[in-house]
């Protein structure tokens, strides 16, 4: 058991120590960046109550709404809520980058959580291809959405409801066509693999942008 566990959650603190090291100005409180890690690893649990009651029910049953919805919607907008009203709205959220250490912190709790459930049930022989594929893209939907709520923060007006609009709206959409590839496309690995190299370019980009954005913390940023 301690074997699962230990494969289970070391992807996701690995990534999670990436992303927050690359913090190169003033580094997160540890105690914020674990209480957001926790309470995303406990999401888990009514999202699969939820996710299941939902399956039983036979809600949204072809492949594209079940991708799109029980797992993108579902799982994005759980995790959106909790770095909106437990982190972007804390006084320690004091740059843009910060959105995207709690973004992870919170998705990659959330993921870390789900990891070690699966490995509980199918064996930890999967815990490599686990960590390739549903903890890093988690990570990265995280990355995505603390990138746009950090600009949102420092932005006003109409321009702050569009970012805040694109912080759940981008990962959403993202999370619902991974989801899309891998359980609905025969030879799914022909496509996963140009996705995840995608989100990957596209996650490190937004972590580059948000260092950028540092000076203008507290203005108005539009870019």
């Amino acid at each position: 058991m301690l074997s699962i566990i230990t494969a289970g959650i070391a992807p996701g603190v690995a990534l999670l120590c990436y992303f927050y090291l690359k913090d190169e100005y003033e580094t997160e409180p540890i105690s914020m960046v674990l209480r957001n890690f926790i309470i995303g690893a406990i999401l888990v649990f009514p999202i699969m109550f939820i996710q299941y009651v939902l399956e039983k029910e036979g809600i949204f049953v072809s492949g594209l709404m079940h991708a799109f919805f029980i797992a993108g919607f579902l799982e994005e907008y759980a995790k959106w809520f909790i770095v909106f009203y437990v982190a972007y709205k804390h006084a320690e959220f004091n740059e843009v980058y910060d959105g995207i250490v709690y973004g992870a912190a919170v998705s990659l709790g959330f993921a870390s959580a789900e990891n070690i459930l699966y490995l509980i049930a199918h064996g930890v022989d999967f815990a490599f291809g686990r960590a390739l594929l549903p903890v890093s893209s988690h990570a990265l939907f995280g990355v995505i959405m603390g990138y746009y709520l950090g600009k949102a923060k420092f932005s006003i007006g109409k321009t702050k409801l569009q970012f805040i609009i694109l912080s759940l709206s981008v990962p959403f959409f993202l999370h619902g066509f991974y989801d899309f590839i891998i359980y609905s496309i025969k030879k799914w690995e022909l496509y996963i693999v140009p996705f995840m190299i995608f989100l990957w370019w596209l996650g490190l980009r937004k972590a580059k942008l948000a260092r950028k954005y540092h000076d203008y913390a507290g203005s108005h940023v539009n870019q």
